[in-house]
């Protein structure tokens, strides 16, 4: 048993009240619930500062939490959730991103139990790079690996870095297709535990200068349990040109 919950920040930089934008009929955010409805979540819950928002989710049936207006991140929104609701030290609680309308349930489903069958307190979700521009794009986002299969770092730069295949921009010889590096998928599941000391930390200087937030928890001493996937999972909502295709398959469906 799990709890679901999806931060919904109305301000987005690129898109603003992008929660609240039409897909198929029903604004994001209602799109994105019904999916982690769809997973093994005991308990769904959209937290957000906006009472727009806050009164779309109630005219959906959605459970919905007020939360501070100006936490930094997704994290410290839904750690306030978990205080707010007195959630015990060992409730896992997955942090499911409110621009992904078109997330798997049951990829929800497996990152809570990479913790439920484990004792710590973060897990999250990558997969194999097999293409060279990828890899080097900032806007993915990239994991070094332990050899035990925890995250050692994440980065917008390409990690881990092929020296010599830089001085060629190809494919580094003697690397298998999908060997190069590993995308990390923005999804996290954690114990309240964790959510309850994150929240009382300070921004890392590498948390700031990457704008990653699980830097934070790395920066302190958590580990974090890496879940690998075979394939990308479908687009989210970054920019209007992702929410153009978001539709489109939604249309197609």
């Amino acid at each position: 048993m799990f709890k679901a919950v999806i931060p919904a920040r109305h301000a987005s930089t690129r898109l603003p009240g992008k929660p609240l934008l039409d897909i198929a009929g029903k604004p994001m955010v209602v799109r994105v619930a019904e999916q982690a409805l769809k997973s093994g979540a005991d308990e769904v819950l959209v937290a957000t500062d906006h009472p727009e928002i806050e009164s779309v989710c109630i005219n959906h049936g959605l459970q919905v939490v007020m939360t501070r207006g100006d936490w930094p991140t997704g994290t410290d929104r839904i750690a306030e959730v978990a205080q707010l609701k007195g959630w015990a030290n060992d409730t896992v609680v997955v942090n499911v991103q409110g621009d992904e309308p078109l997330i798997d349930p049951a990829l929800i489903d497996l990152v809570a139990k990479a913790l439920l069958e484990d004792a710590q307190d973060i897990a999250t979700c990558g997969h194999a790079i097999d293409n060279w521009e990828e890899f080097k794009n900032p806007n993915v986002v990239k994991i070094a690996m332990r050899e035990d299969g925890e995250a050692l770092y994440f980065s917008r730069a390409p990690i881990p870095y092929p020296r010599d295949a830089y001085a060629t921009e190809s494919w580094p010889q003697g690397v298998p297709a999908g060997q190069l590096g590993i995308r990390h998928i923005g999804l996290y599941a954690y114990r309240a535990r964790f959510l309850k000391v994150y929240q009382t930390l300070p921004p890392a200087r590498i948390e700031v200068l990457e704008s990653l937030e699980q830097l934070r928890a790395l920066a302190n001493g958590f580990r974090i349990k890496v879940c690998m996937i075979q394939d990308a999972p479908l687009p989210g909502v970054d920019t209007a040109q992702d929410l153009e295709k978001v539709r489109a398959l939604f249309g197609s469906r």
